[in-house]
C-alpha cells in the first residue's frame, strides 16, 4: 500500500491448471519492489519539483504507454464500464491518493512514509462492516488496534517526524482505503484493464490541469526526465507483475506478502537517502506488518471454512 496505484485484480472462476505459489510470490515479490522504486523516485524528484507536476507526469507516462498498448486491440472498449459513477469515484480517490502521499514522501523518510500509509488494509478491515456488510470479529479488531498502535509508534507524535509529512500520510492511508473499498465493490462487474485505464486518464487530466499554477522549479535535464518519464514505465510494470501474480496464486497467499514493500522501502532509504529508522519506528514498523499479515491469515482461513 502506497501512493502507488494498484488495481485490484479479481480471481477467476477457476484455474486452467494448478497455482503455481513459488512463481506468483517471486511475480508478487517484483511488483513490490517496482512500487516501492517508483515511491523513492517521487521522493528524489518532489525535493526539487513540486508534487502535482511529478504527479501529472506519473499519470500522463503511464497514460500514454497503456494507450499505445492496449488502445490498438481493444479501442473504446477500455472505457466501457457498467458503473460508471463509482469507477470514476474510484480514479478521484486514487487522484487525492497520489497527492497525499507524493506529499508524504516529499517530507518523510521512505520507510516511515510507507509504514504509516499501511494502515489502509486496516482501516479497509475497520470499514468494510457498515459500508460492505462484513462482520468485524475479535481477531480483526484486534489486528487494527494492534496496527494502529504500530503507527504511533512509526508517528512518534511530538517527534522528530514533519507533524504535516505524517498528516498527508495518514489523509493518504484514508484516501487508499477508500480506493480499496471502491476497488472490492467494482471487482465483481468491472474488468481491473478498464479500471487501470480510467484511473490513468483522470489522474492525467486531473494533474495536467493543476501544472499551470505548480509548474515551477529548475530546469528539467535529460536525466530528471527520463525519471519523469520512468514513473509511468515503472508503475506500469509494477501493476503488470501484480496482475499477473494473482493469475499465479491465490489472493490468500499473496496478501500477507504485502508488507515485504515495507522492507524494500527501509532498503532503498538507506541505500538512496542515508536514512536508517530509529529502533522505536522499526518497532513500529514491525508492529504494522504482524498485524496486517494476522488479519490476512485470519480472513483467508475464515474463506477456507
Amino acid at each position: 500500500m502506497t501512493g502507488t496505484p494498484r488495481a485490484t485484480p479479481t480471481a477467476p472462476a477457476a484455474h486452467p491448471r494448478p497455482p503455481r505459489l513459488l512463481r506468483g510470490a517471486l511475480l508478487y515479490a517484483g511488483a513490490l519492489a517496482l512500487f516501492a522504486c517508483l515511491d523513492a523516485t517521487v521522493k528524489h524528484l518532489t525535493q526539487n519539483y513540486p508534487v502535482p507536476a511529478v504527479a501529472s507526469a506519473r499519470y500522463a507516462s503511464q497514460f500514454l504507454l497503456m494507450s499505445a498498448l492496449l488502445l490498438p486491440r481493444h479501442g473504446a472498449g477500455l472505457l466501457r464500464t457498467r458503473r460508471p459513477a463509482l469507477v470514476t469515484l474510484r480514479s478521484a480517490a486514487l487522484v487525492v491518493l497520489t497527492l497525499m502521499m507524493n506529499s508524504a514522501l516529499q517530507r518523510l523518510p521512505l520507510a516511515e512514509a510507507t509504514a504509516i500509509s499501511f494502515a489502509a488494509p486496516l482501516l479497509i478491515v475497520l470499514l468494510a462492516g457498515p459500508i460492505l456488510g462484513e462482520r468485524l470479529t475479535a481477531a480483526r479488531a484486534a489486528g487494527v488496534a494492534a496496527g494502529f498502535v504500530g503507527v504511533l509508534l512509526i508517528a512518534q507524535p511530538g517527534g522528530h517526524l514533519d507533524p504535516l509529512g505524517v498528516t498527508f500520510a495518514l489523509l493518504a492511508a484514508a484516501a487508499n482505503a477508500g480506493y480499496g473499498l471502491l476497488s472490492r465493490a467494482l471487482g465483481s462487474t468491472e474488468r481491473p484493464l478498464n479500471m487501470l485505464y480510467s484511473s490513468a486518464l483522470v489522474g492525467t487530466v486531473a494533474f495536467s490541469a493543476l501544472l499551470p499554477w505548480f509548474w515551477h522549479g529548475p530546469p528539467v535535464t535529460a536525466g530528471q526526465g527520463a525519471l519523469l518519464f520512468s514513473l509511468g514505465l515503472t508503475g506500469g510494470a509494477g501493476h503488470l507483475l501484480f496482475t499477473l501474480a494473482y493469475r499465479e496464486a491465490p489472493a490468500s497467499f499473496l496478501a500477507p506478502l504485502t508488507y515485504l514493500q515495507l522492507v524494500w522501502a527501509a532498503l532503498l532509504g538507506a541505500g538512496l537517502f542515508g536514512h536508517v529508522p530509529s529502533p522505536t519506528a522499526l518497532g513500529g514498523m514491525l508492529l504494522v506488518s504482524v498485524a496486517g499479515v494476522s488479519v490476512a491469515l485470519h480472513d483467508a482461513a475464515r474463506a477456507r471454512r
